[in-house]
């Protein structure tokens, strides 16, 4: 798991993270290591914590 702290500031929308994640790996061709999987480590807790938000927005 990564270390590094989520950014503070407004939440992006999952979607938008989403889309990150897929072009980080479409880039990379699914090989992700040192720098970038520590990139898609911290997009992926973002991602969680974007995808908690909405469900409990919606709920």
């Amino acid at each position: 798991m990564s270390s590094t702290p989520p950014a503070s500031g407004p939440a992006r929308p999952a979607a938008a993270v989403q889309a990150e994640i897929r072009a980080l790996l479409q880039e990379t061709g699914g090989w992700l290591w040192g720098p970038t999987r520590e990139r898609y480590e911290q997009l992926r807790d973002e991602w969680v914590a974007a995808v908690r938000g909405e469900m409990t927005t919606a709920a």
